[in-house]
């Protein structure tokens, strides 16, 4: 090196480089194994391996399976749902829960809720509907900035939210998008 060159300072992880490399092939890893329901049960050395990467550069950067779940299902739910714009809340709604409903039935999606929700508790559900729960924010928001008074996003999460989630979860009942366009009927009755 020359007396007039100087090393790059370190600004940090480079963005698409090794760590981005390994975090998308753990990522992939977990929905792989997800989908491939072989009844294997889903640990740090398990995905490891199927990412081509070792055990401690996963237990290194998430911990514990909770974790991994968590930030997979936070990448995952990021902006994959479009808040509709119809000019008519019930109408937006209606659309959301019906997008939502088809988005739950995704073989890719329910997985991964379920085994985020299982294993990573509270933490895990907020990542399943942090993202949601911003979206209908939003919906309420831009009909309020209509000059009409929405309900609040709590009483929309347990009245469409909750009822989607518990049926994809906990049950083996469909969910359709029909369905899902009838909880917005008992929210905001005509």
């Amino acid at each position: 090196m020359s007396a007039t060159t100087s090393p790059l300072p370190r600004t940090g992880s480079r963005p698409g480089g090794r760590s981005a490399r390994i975090r998308a092939a753990v990522h992939r890893a977990v929905e792989e194994l997800l989908a491939d329901d072989t009844g294997e049960l889903l640990t740090i050395p398990v995905v490891a391996a199927r990412a081509g990467v070792h055990a401690t550069t996963v237990y290194r950067r998430w911990g514990s399976v909770g974790e991994l779940l968590t930030d997979v299902a936070t990448s995952r739910f990021s902006g994959d749902i479009v808040v509709p714009d119809t000019g008519s809340l019930r109408e937006d709604l209606e659309r959301y829960a019906s997008d939502l409903a088809k988005d739950l039935n995704d073989p890719d999606t329910l997985p991964l809720v379920r085994a985020t929700i299982g294993t990573a508790g509270e933490q895990g559900a907020s990542a399943c509907t942090r993202e949601r729960r911003q979206q209908l924010q939003a919906i309420l928001e831009r009909e309020q900035a209509r000059g009409h008074q929405p309900p609040t996003v709590e009483r929309v999460m347990d009245a469409v939210l909750a009822p989607l989630y518990y049926r994809a979860v906990f049950t083996d009942q469909a969910l359709t998008p029909e369905w899902a366009r009838t909880l917005v009927s008992h929210l905001l009755p005509d």
